[in-house]
């Protein structure tokens, strides 16, 4: 191994590390949120569907300020390059944010102006810590990075059940500022130790500026980029936002209903049927990084399609051997395929963007995808449901994710066409 591929590798490591920790404190504040936020909320609503509509308030906000706020750092030229200045600024105020829900319990409308104002700044600079990961790494190692960053995010719902079992009840209000000072404590370290301006993409960018000075050409907007995406003769693009949709969907489905599901057509109580998907997000962690590796060596396409088609099979399987045991092992399976999907869809569109300069845009198209999913799978699959029955849920949600797999492979038989030679 070469001196330069020595340094390199300990480059990616070292940014692919400060980026999870980045991610892990972000979505420390985010579980913490969707776990303890609805019984703050329900001290003064009855209605189960107004909590879930204010609760899913962040996502609505997410998909619009997401690719906003991406596309905007995306022409952002300081000395502190593109990310770093708005992460130095929306970090500490969502963590003060956050430490102050639990005091404005009091009264619903503040207590409803605090959330509104966290999810809008946390949403805010979501995409561009993100964004951080293909500003430094090469095409050919982002798998594996995105990976680490994955299981960093996953790991965070385990922080959130801690401080929910161990905390919460003695200490309600102080509870929410561990993941506070967690959110400060990871900028502090990557703000000390990241230069956003060494970037090789921010480089790449100010090369195609024109001006090395630091003052960015006219850059595209988001609306452009989006009309670019779907006149593309290729279609590559779009076909993967789509099935980013539909997978995100399917995924959403496989959570959101499993409780009832459980309750339903496995005769468990709630408390049992909640437990359903816990094992599986164990299973999500093991497969994430070889998946990466897979996806490198492989072929990030291919082994997304038989990541997803593994996960049609987990709920087949959950379905053919319908128990609480088989639907353990059915979500395990499919929770491990679906690693494949969420590890590498938004490496690929990174890979896909026609330039350095908007990554952070892709970024944001990403989320406004999955979210999309997220709002629309379960709906979806829950009308399907009504019309086969509770006991075939999984295989509702398993025909969803098939679409995707149809969609994916669209876009592998048109890059093997394509002469582009990029890194999918």
């Amino acid at each position: 191994m070469t001196t330069t591929s020595t340094t390199q590798r300990a480059r990616t490591g070292r940014i692919t590390f400060f980026v999870a920790l980045a991610v892990f404190a972000q979505e420390s504040t985010w579980n913490l949120y969707d776990s303890q936020v609805p019984p703050l909320l329900r001290e003064h609503i009855g209605s189960a569907a107004l909590v879930g509509l204010l609760m899913g308030m962040d996502n609505l906000l997410g998909i619009f300020i997401q690719p906003w706020m991406g596309n905007r750092s995306d022409h952002t030229r300081t000395s502190w390059g593109r990310r770093i200045p708005y992460l130095v600024v929306g970090m500490p105020l969502a963590a003060l944010l956050f430490l102050t829900i639990p005091h404005a319990a009091a009264s619903l409308p503040l207590l409803v102006l605090v959330m509104f104002s966290y999810a809008l700044v946390a949403n805010s600079f979501k995409p561009i810590a993100e964004s951080l990961l293909p500003d430094f790494i090469p095409p050919d190692r982002r798998s594996r990075a995105n990976a680490v960053v994955k299981i960093a995010a996953s790991l965070t719902v385990m922080v959130a059940a801690l401080i929910s079992v161990f905390l919460i009840d003695e200490h309600p209000k102080s509870s929410f500022a561990i993941p506070s000072i967690l959110m400060v404590a990871s900028l502090a370290v990557l703000a000390a130790k990241v230069r956003d301006n060494r970037s090789p993409a921010y480089q790449t960018a100010l090369d195609e500026d024109g001006d090395q000075h630091g003052t960015a050409a006219p850059g595209v907007r988001v609306r452009d980029t989006v009309l670019d995406i779907i006149r593309d003769a290729d279609r590559s693009r779009l076909l993967l936002i789509v099935s980013i949709l539909l997978f995100g969907g399917a995924w959403a489905a496989s959570r959101a209903l499993m409780t009832p599901y459980g309750m339903e057509a496995l005769n468990m109580s709630r408390g049992e049927a909640g437990g359903l998907t816990l094992p599986s997000g164990v299973a999500f962690i093991v497969a994430a990084y070889p998946v990466a590796r897979l996806a490198e060596r492989f072929g990030r396409l291919r082994v997304m399609m038989v990541g997803m088609t593994v996960f049609a099979a987990g709920m087949v399987l959950g379905t053919v051997a319908q128990s609480p045991t088989g639907a353990v092992i059915g979500l395990c399976v499919a929770a491990a395929g679906a690693s494949a999907f969420l590890v590498n869809a938004v490496v690929v569109l990174w890979n896909l963007a026609p330039s350095d300069r908007v990554v952070g845009t892709y970024t944001g198209l990403y989320t406004v995808g999955w979210v999309s999913g997220g709002f629309l799978g379960p709906a979806l699959v829950g009308g399907m449901v009504d019309l086969t029955g509770w006991p075939l849920l999984l295989l509702d949600v398993a025909a969803v994710a098939l679409l995707a797999v149809l969609a994916v492979a669209r876009v592998s038989a048109l890059q093997r066409r394509s002469s582009a030679g990029r890194a999918l």
